[in-house]
């Protein structure tokens, strides 16, 4: 059965070969023609040895082209360079136009996602304000401790006589005091801010830098106003040494007033706390500081006075008056600096 099959294998390529002399002239033989000869019954030995008899491998030729990226064997392609475009494929309708920019970016890819609010806990300038004002006050307290513990044991001190000395200040403690009295108008400055973005919201005509100078700048100015009236009525009705008496103590409430909001005001910017919360504190320390800034000009200068009502007149024209210009001038301020829709 064997032999037969051998035999017929050894005749049939014959055959084939007779039968397709044409084809074998004009074009190499394929595997797959080959195979097309041979039965269905042929084995995979059988296809093997009659590919290996028909195709003979040839010599190849490489492709001396140095262009890798074309067929071997063709030609090379042209460079993009090498080709001159139509001239309404170089120019628009709008390339001669002034507005014309195809160099900037016309929109952005993707969906626009929602953008993250403006908080001053993620701007580095205010957090860096905050941060020197911590120091500030520790390095105040750390050089100066004495003085603030002095001035504090005294402050409800009742002088006996005319005679008792005081301890004079040092030029580090007045440079210490008016760098904290700073602090205070930037303490300050920022409560109403925080007020006044809740109130109307981050809907100002300037940037939050800006706004938040100018509050600062007022309360400054309110500072300066208020100790050069107390400075001209004490020096018209009292005497040189309580006046210096009532500005040392005036300095020092106000510098204990902008420590004291330090903290609510940290709490407010890095905790998120409750804008009521933080006014309710603010209101609080103030009306504490005038009620301190009450007592003091009391016992400088009206305890030995029989007629008390003048101290309602000096306190309400010295500290009630000023603070509610303060707060009408930062109101109308307010109302110009906010968006009308």
């Amino acid at each position: 059965m064997t032999q037969q099959q051998t035999d017929t294998l050894s005749i049939a390529p014959g055959e084939a070969a007779g039968t397709q002399p044409s084809a074998a002239r004009h074009h190499e033989l394929t595997p797959a023609e080959v195979l097309s000869w041979l039965p269905r019954t042929a084995t995979p030995e059988q296809m093997d040895s009659a590919i290996q008899a028909h195709i003979k491998p040839s010599q190849i030729t490489w492709s001396q082209c140095p262009d890798t990226l074309h067929l071997p064997g063709w030609p090379a392609g042209k460079s993009y360079e090498r080709y001159s475009l139509p001239q309404y494929y170089k120019e628009s309708f709008f390339s001669k136009d002034s507005l014309f920019h195809p160099e900037l970016q016309g929109g952005r890819l993707g969906v626009a996602g929602t953008p993250m609010p403006y908080t001053i806990a993620s701007d580095n300038f205010f957090v860096s304000i905050l941060l020197g004002c911590f120091i500030l006050i520790m390095v105040a307290f750390t050089q100066s401790k004495s003085f603030f513990v002095r001035q504090a044991k005294k402050f409800f001190y009742v002088p006996r006589s005319e005679a008792t000395t005081e301890v004079p200040e040092t030029s580090n403690e007045i440079r210490f005091q008016i760098a904290l009295l700073v602090q205070t108008c930037l303490m300050l400055g920022l409560c109403f801010f925080f007020y006044a973005r809740t109130r109307i919201g981050e809907t100002f005509m300037i940037d939050t830098y800006q706004v938040v100078a100018i509050y600062v700048g007022v309360v400054a100015a309110y500072y300066l106003v208020k100790f050069a009236l107390s400075w001209v009525v004490t020096w018209v009705f009292f005497n040189g040494k309580e006046n210096l008496q009532n500005q040392k103590a005036m300095l020092f409430v106000a510098v204990s007033e902008g420590v004291a909001l330090f903290p609510i005001v940290m709490l407010q910017v890095f905790f998120e706390m409750p804008v009521s919360i933080t006014l309710f504190y603010t209101v609080s320390t103030i009306i504490l500081a005038k009620l301190l800034t009450l007592c003091k000009q009391f016992i400088i200068f009206f305890r030995d006075k029989t007629f008390s009502l003048q101290i309602i007149l000096y306190f309400c024209a010295l500290e009630i008056v000023p603070l509610l210009t303060l707060w009408g001038v930062l109101t109308t301020i307010n109302g110009y600096l906010k968006i009308n829709f």
